[in-house]
């Protein structure tokens, strides 16, 4: 079945020009049908290089939204627009604009996993690969609202010894991991190093050897000496992470890491949407326009 349903996509893909763009928490098998499989930075700077016509986001709905307000020429497809993000819809526009008026003078400061209208409210964009590097730009003693991950804004805000002001909002899947999951996990593979994404709790990252993005965590895995790896976040990263590095072992702190929405795509719908040219992703011109602002001014810091 998945024979035939690659070679669909393959044929398909050469028709419509068009390129397959996956993020590291997809199923194993359609990342292995993608083009290109990355975190988000990635992601959102491949989204901007690709030479096609048609790109297909496997991934969350934000992610799409982000290609197609990227490439407002190009034809954006989501295999399964129900595949949404509970983190992103933990703030609206309107409650983001409330917070603003109680803080004028402050910097908006959005994380890529927000919706359209979210980021049209903002001055710029972050990846959980890059938010230090962006976050070094604005002045210390400059106001920020960071949104809508507070984990992520504590990690970068304690980083660099300032204060946000932090949305309460979080990632339920990165939750499941806990302290003593993480005392478990180094008990059954001693001296293997812990990685751990920043969208964990305070106590998580303290307790792991390193908080770090899906892309941080392949080119750690790339680069570090060790030959076992503990890693927490979502378990379809592990694919990825075995594919680049066959003489290595990767362990997850929770086997129950899993992200329904990101395992929303198949090779049947993503082959669906090739076929049928569904479901197309837009946003409305004026807060493509905006969103468009805060997430080129994140690309342009490198």
């Amino acid at each position: 079945m998945n024979e035939s349903l690659n070679e669909e996509i393959a044929k398909l893909k050469k028709e419509r020009n068009a390129v397959v763009l996956a993020h590291n928490y997809t199923r194993a098998e359609v990342q292995d049908a993608a083009d290109y499989t990355g975190d988000s930075l990635e992601l959102a700077r491949r989204a901007t290089q690709v030479d096609a016509d048609v790109i297909v986001f496997c991934g969350v709905y934000f992610m799409a939204e982000t290609a197609a307000i990227l490439n407002p020429e190009k034809t954006v497809l989501i295999p399964d627009p129900s595949a949404g993000c509970p983190m992103a819809d933990m703030i609206t526009g309107e409650q983001l604009r409330e917070l603003k008026a109680k803080h004028p003078g402050a910097k908006a400061v959005c994380y890529v996993n927000s919706t359209a209208e979210v980021k049209a409210e903002c001055d710029m964009c972050v990846t959980s690969g890059n938010a230090e590097k962006v976050m070094k730009t604005f002045a210390p003693d400059q106001e920020i609202l960071f949104v809508p991950d507070q984990h992520l804004g504590g990690h970068i805000s304690g980083m660099l010894g300032r204060t946000y002001t932090l949305w309460p909002g979080y990632c339920p899947t990165h939750q499941a991991i806990t302290p003593a999951g993480i005392a478990a996990a180094r008990a059954a593979h001693p001296g293997a190093p812990v990685l751990v994404h920043p969208e964990c709790a305070r106590p998580v990252r303290e307790t792991a050897d390193h908080a770090l993005s899906t892309g941080g965590m392949c080119k750690f895995a790339r680069e570090s000496d060790a030959k076992e790896i503990i890693v927490g976040t979502e378990v379809g990263i592990l694919h990825r992470l075995r594919k680049e590095n066959p003489g290595k072992l990767f362990y997850p702190v929770n086997e129950r890491m899993v992200c329904p929405n990101m395992k929303k795509t198949t090779l049947e719908n993503l082959a669906a949407a090739l076929r049928e040219m569904k479901t197309r992703v837009t946003v409305p011109e004026d807060i493509s326009v905006r969103a468009r602002r805060a997430i080129e001014a994140m690309l342009a810091i490198g």
